[in-house]
């Protein structure tokens, strides 16, 4: 049985190599830095566009707005830093070499995903940070020792959310072989995260709130520190046990894929 310390030791040992080889192109890791630093800061910007020219939406002001925005970037990080290999997947399930990562006396998914640290992603983070001290201040947020906690337990569910959303759709590939369009078909809902779910219809609050739970990447568990003392939906407490309860279900899948896959046959 392998111990968590173990798994951590293997893991900063693989991470500091891949980061070593990184930064032997740094112009390359600093061009892609910017890129998405603008990228991130852009998304503020039709959100400042709407509430320049109305006072609120569904009874959100802009800083309301800014702090889910910023909360979504928070929870979407841990899936751009430590998950990013995902996209890589469908090479190496066409190629044969996935076949390599069974040779390791390791879990398949950690060793896997550990071969990619997505450097660019910290940026994400310092921004997500920034933008909600800066939102917290405009709205009077006391970040007491439980509202400190609670957004811990909340962005670790809400990252879980779409953190498994992505591992199923990877998942597909050892079924279909090529399961590039359905990973990038499941990472486009996660752009739905950074806004609230309340400005859909009837319809897709539903899907968003209880088949594809985008809404308790952010929406949701944010209301637990912009409304604290309102009688918040159900759903706004059970957001991160959604998360957890989603990833075992994305892992079990995950298993059972790596259970079946038997290679090219080349």
């Amino acid at each position: 049985m392998k111990t968590p310390l173990y798994y951590l030791q293997i893991y900063l040992s693989i991470v500091t190599q891949y980061i070593k080889a990184k930064l032997q192109y740094r112009t390359d890791f600093f061009i892609s830095t910017i890129g998405m630093i603008f990228t991130n800061i852009a998304g503020i910007f039709p959100v400042w566009i709407i509430f320049h020219n109305i006072p609120s939406l569904h009874g959100l002001s802009f800083h309301e707005m800014l702090f889910i925005y910023c909360f979504s970037l928070l929870a979407l990080s841990p899936l751009q830093l430590f998950f990013d290999n995902i996209w890589s997947i469908w090479s190496h399930l066409l190629s044969g070499t996935f076949i390599k990562y069974y040779l390791k006396p390791m879990n398949v998914m950690f060793y896997y995903m550990s071969e990619v640290f997505d450097l660019k992603g910290l940026s994400q983070v310092a921004i997500g940070i920034g933008g909600l001290i800066y939102a917290s201040n405009q709205l009077d947020v006391q970040w007491t020792l439980l509202n400190i906690v609670l957004l811990i337990v909340s962005l670790i569910g809400a990252s879980l959310i779409m953190i498994s959303l992505m591992i199923l759709a990877a998942s597909t590939g050892f079924w279909i072989m090529d399961p590039w369009n359905v990973i990038s078909l499941v990472n486009r809902f996660r752009d739905f995260a950074k806004y609230p779910v309340s400005i859909f219809n009837d319809f897709f609050k539903f899907i968003f709130t209880f088949i594809i739970p985008i809404g308790c990447i952010a929406f949701y568990p944010s209301q637990l520190f912009l409304n604290p003392l309102q009688d918040n939906e159900m759903i706004v407490f059970f957001s991160p046990l959604i998360g957890i309860v989603l990833f075992f279900i994305a892992n079990a899948v995950w298993n059972k894929g790596i259970n079946s896959y038997s290679g090219t046959g080349s």
